[in-house]
Order: C-alpha cells, then structure tokens, then sequence
C-alpha cells in the first residue's frame, strides 16, 4: 500500500504571471467528451476541491486530545471577509425573490415566475459580484477584447441556481457553484489560512446557505428535479450536503491523519435515525447530511424507505458515517461528474480546463459517460481517447476514471434487483423488523487500497484500523447496505 499525502490543495494562480482568461464554453456534446472530460485538468481540479472541503469537515483531534467538530451553528467558525461579502451576495439573491413573487395562475410543472428571477439575477450578475469580490480579482487580464476573470466567474456564478429555461434544479447546478467558488479561491481571492480553516468557513459559512437559498427557490418556484431517478437516486436535487455532513460525523483526525474510512465520533447520531422525524429535526439545525434530509421530509409524504430508498440503504451501514463519507464521494464521481446528463452543460475556460491532465489515465466507457448522444468510433490512429460508440448493455456496472482500463466494466444486477447503482451481491438473512419491501441490500465496494495517484487517492487510509461495527451497539447492526462489506 502507498501513502499518499493527506491532503491535496487546489492550487491558487500566481498574479505576477500573466494569465489569459477565457471565456467559458460548452465541451461535452456526446458521450466520448464525458470520457474526454474525466481526464481533463478541469475534473482533477474539481475533485482536488470537493476533497479539500470535503477534509476540512472532519473532526480535529486538538493536542490535548480533546475533540472539536463543527456544527453548522458553530462558534469556533471564523468568517473571513471574503465569506461574509459571499453571504450578503446569497442575501441580495433572496431578496429577488421577494421582487418576483410566484405566479398565481393554474400549473402543472415549475412556476413560470421563475424565469423572470433568472432574468433578473442575469441582468444584475456584474454588480452583485462587484459587491462582493475585490474589482482587482474581477478585473484580472483585463484587455480591450478578451475575457477577464469575471467573464468566466459569472459564467459559472450564473449556472448556479437552475434552469429558467426548464424550470428545473439539479446537481449540475450545484456543481457550477462549487465551480465558482473554486475559482475564487484559484484567484486567491480568499486569504490564506492554516489548512482546513477557511474551507471549513466556505462550507459552513456560504454552501449550507446556498443550499438553504435553494431550497427555498425550490418550494417557492415549484422547480422541477434535473435528470432525477426518483426513488433509484440518492436525491432529487443535491449531493454535497451528504458529502460534507457525513464528514461532520466521522472520527476524528490529526493534521498528519490519513482520511478515515470507517468509524463515527463517539456520540455521533446513528445512520438509521435518518427514517426517524424526531431524530431527523434535532439534527437537522447542526449538521449537512440531516438538513438535506430534513429538506426531503418537508417536501415528501409517506415511509421514508419508499420514497428516499437509497438513502435508506445507506442508514444501515454498520462501518459508521467514516464508510459513508467515502462511499458519497466515489458514488459523487460515478452519478455526477461521469454522467453525461449532468455534466454535459458545464462550461470550461481557463480556471477549470478543457486540456487534458499529463497525469491523468485513461478511462473505459462507463454506463454513466454513454448515457447520451453517442459518436462514431475514432480512428485507432486520431491519438484520442476511444469510448464504446454502441448502447451499453442493461446493468452495466460504474467504471471509474482511475481504474485499470484494462478491467473492463463491472456487472451488477439490473435495476430491479437492486436499491443503489454501486450495490454488488445480495445476501439473505436480513433483519426481520423492517416494513415489507423495505429491506436494505447489501454490496461491496471495490478495493481501492492500490488507488493510483490522483484527486480520489486522499479519501483512502491504508493504515487505519478497522473500527467495531458499531459505536453504541445498536440492535440495526445486522443490517448490510450499500459500502457494507
């Protein structure tokens, strides 16, 4: 086993180079670009990113061996002024809201009044991001034609809140604005800090209120969920919290600590009092994992393990939320940067580039890149990257960018016979208290103890324990689930 560094730090412009800005575009038309796009220095630099804000989530293991987390309503947060300019932006961004009330008439889908919050979001872009970033950044490789860094920052600013076109919010959309705030960062346009302390601050301080504005333009405009699974996705419209919340829970670590991937904090709720009201609204206030959840149970009627099945699979993970922490970010790169109904309108410019990574590998077709508009085969001899140009076969498994190319794709069952699309072989003996047809599956994950070098390599810890399957012996720990081995 390797042992990889800790943490990878998205890397930060030098401003005494010159540096040509571009303006952001459209890249991936058919399947072949997805797999295009996963060896890109974009895709490295998002999940560098996801991963850097990912850590800084975790519980610190203080010198004297006391323990510090970080609640949403933390007082051991510090907002730097950057983060506090990005929270009056949010507010400025609610008060529209109030400017373009939802229409009254009959409706079927999304309110139409949401278009007109677009426009004027769009036609007020220049100044709301005047108000909060520094017009030295804004301004960067300013010329009489080209583009500037604000050209491309309002591009991924804009992507950020929906489609007024179809009335929709997805996780493609939160990508755009976990692209906009990794641009600012790769303008230096937060200040520097020990590690994890200002990206601690960015996801307390600016995603939970993104995602808490999202919300509420949801349940105001009545939006559409973008290219949602219904009950086979893991939600209908967002993705990070579940990431960066399940982090708040895992064990705690040192500086020097390799991410864990198994294990909770001593007193950390259990996964399964996710499909518990009372348990879901307690938490809920402190934590990302259960605001997201609390969201589903103010939008959705009826058992929580038929209308939210995976995220009812992955409460009976007996390994702890360390598990499910690691599993969110593997299931993150397969169902939303590999699939090209999610990431096909991402625009890439200079901050996150099209050019390939020199150290990226190639990848094999996945079930995910070719769920789109499919190519011609290309010529052995183009030098460009080939993907299957015929329909994958039903069931195909998720393939991910830095596994062997040569493995060819795993098989798992077809949707039927299966709650998740990571899950592996089912197994009998499963408990008998839970509601008819709401038995969680087991699955196992792949082994990535030999993960080559890369942005996924700071989620593996080689030399970590194995934790007990349960920090509070609770009866749920025969259940098997998703990452359960």
């Amino acid at each position: 086993m390797s042992n990889y560094q800790v943490i990878r730090v998205l890397p930060i412009l030098d401003s005494s180079t010159p540096h040509t800005f571009i303006e952001p575009s459209k890249k991936i038309y058919e399947s072949q670009d997805v797999s295009t796009f996963l060896t890109s220095k974009a895709y490295t630099d998002i999940m560098t990113w996801i991963l850097q804000l990912n850590r800084s989530m975790f519980p610190l293991k203080m010198a004297d061996e006391t323990i510090q987390t970080w609640p949403l309503n933390s007082d051991a947060i510090q907002y730097s002024a950057p983060v506090r300019q990005l929270q009056r932006l949010l507010s400025k961004l609610e008060d529209i809201i109030q400017e373009v009330p939802p229409d009254t008439g009959p409706r079927r889908f999304g309110n139409i009044s949401f278009r007109r919050w677009c426009e004027v979001v769009e036609s007020r872009a220049s100044d709301l991001l005047s108000q909060c970033l520094p017009a030295d950044l804004l301004h960067r490789g300013s010329s009489d034609d080209g583009a500037t860094a604000e050209t491309e920052l309002k591009s991924y600013f804009l992507g950020s809140w929906g489609s007024g076109q179809r009335l929709d919010y997805g996780t493609g959309h939160e990508l755009s604005f976990l692209a906009f705030l990794g641009g600012i960062w790769k303008l230096n346009g937060f200040p520097k800090a020990d590690p994890g302390v200002e990206e601690r601050a960015i996801v307390v301080g600016v995603i939970h209120p993104y995602l808490e504005l999202i919300r509420l333009l949801i349940k105001t405009y009545n939006l559409e969920p973008a290219g949602s699974h219904g009950v086979w996705g893991l939600d209908d419209h967002s993705f990070a919290p579940y990431i960066f919340g399940s982090a708040q829970f895992s064990p705690a670590v040192k500086d020097t600590d390799l991410t864990p991937e198994e294990g909770s904090l001593p007193d950390a709720p259990d996964p399964g009092g996710v499909a518990k009201a009372n348990i879901v609204e307690r938490e809920r206030q402190t934590n990302l994992y259960f605001s997201a959840i609390g969201f589903i149970y103010d939008v959705k009627r009826g058992p929580f393990w038929e209308h939210s099945r995976i995220l009812f699979d992955i409460s009976g993970i007996p390994a702890g939320w360390g598990k499910i922490n690691k599993g969110m970010i593997k299931m993150y790169n397969a169902e939303v940067l590999s699939k090209f109904p999610v990431v096909q309108h991402f625009p890439f410019g200079s901050l996150f580039s099209w050019d390939r990574d020199p150290n990226a590998p190639l990848p094999s077709s996945t079930v995910h890149a070719t769920s789109g508009p499919q190519a011609r085969p290309v010529a052995p001899d183009s030098g460009l990257p080939s993907v299957a140009a015929t329909r994958p076969m039903p069931g195909a498994g998720t393939q991910a960018p830095w596994a062997n190319p040569g493995a060819g794709t795993q098989a798992i069952p077809p949707v039927g016979s299966t709650t998740a699309p990571w899950a592996g072989v089912r197994r009998e003996g499963l408990p008998v208290s839970m509601p008819r047809g709401a038995a969680r599956v087991s699955s196992a994950l792949p082994d990535t103890s030999r993960m080559p070098p890369g942005p996924m390599a700071p989620t593996r810890a080689p030399t970590q324990a194995r934790p007990s399957p349960s920090q509070d012996g609770d009866a749920d720990v025969r259940t098997k689930a998703p990452w359960a081995k």
